[in-house]
């Protein structure tokens, strides 16, 4: 989730689970991406990179004019599309041709380059790769539906049947982290979703399963350097 200047926007995805969305930074403009548990494939202007799942917000520093494109995909399905384990890239953005072949990542950023609609030809993109790869493995869906209801990481390995040994491995592969900073990523996003709606700090704390407002708090500076207060 990005947490700044520029002109962002969002629209659907035909990869399920995925959100299209782009931005236009402005010179000097700087921002940050704040943690969320997915990973993103990002197009800018002849780069075509992978955006790692966050443990803490990503500083972007002042830009130039730059448009950018990106997919961003459920938490744990990019690694399958992809074809890496997502610990691989934690805290990192790594461009595709790293990834890829090179010329493979040339011909899909040549093809966005020359769309009238960049981030309609990333769609596009991100749908045949997605195709390619098949469907993500329903477990994960199962593991990031029971953290974000707010169960213990004991509860979730229980509840999917992998035990918490099989549980923190399966995670590192899929989220690039173990089971217990999945839930606090998890947990923020829903903070602050309920801190941009206007929910009073000790009313959110509560709703989104801490223990307190300090706990809120403390957690929230912890992930993304600033209070909640600051990010609504």
């Amino acid at each position: 989730m990005t947490d700044g200047p520029g002109a962002y926007r969002e629209r659907a995805c035909p990869v399920p689970g995925a959100v299209l969305w782009t931005r236009t930074a402005r010179p000097g403009e700087s921002g940050s991406v704040l943690p969320d548990g997915c990973m993103d494939l990002i197009w800018s202007e002849g780069r075509l990179f992978v955006a790692g799942p966050d443990t803490r917000a990503h500083r972007a520093g002042p830009e130039e004019t730059r448009r950018y494109a990106g997919v961003r995909f459920a938490p744990g399905t990019a690694p399958g599309y992809l074809g890496v384990p997502a610990h691989e890239l934690r805290d990192r953005r790594v461009d595709l041709a790293d990834l890829w072949t090179a010329s493979e990542a040339r011909r899909i950023t040549e093809r966005i380059d020359a769309a009238a609609d960049p981030g309609a030809a990333l769609a596009a993109e991100a749908v045949r790769i997605a195709g390619a790869a098949g469907p993500p493995d329903p477990l994960l869906g199962h593991v990031v539906a029971a953290l974000e209801a707010g169960s213990s990481v004991a509860g979730t390995a229980a509840a999917t049947g992998l035990g918490p040994r099989g549980l923190h491995r399966r995670s590192l592969a899929a989220f690039g982290y173990g089971p217990r900073t999945l839930g606090r990523v998890l947990r923020l996003q829903r903070a602050l979703a309920l801190v941009r709606a206007g929910v009073p700090l000790a009313e959110t704390a509560a709703r989104a399963g801490y223990t307190d407002q300090s706990h809120l708090t403390r957690d929230v500076r912890e992930l993304t350097g600033r209070t909640p207060g600051r990010l609504g």
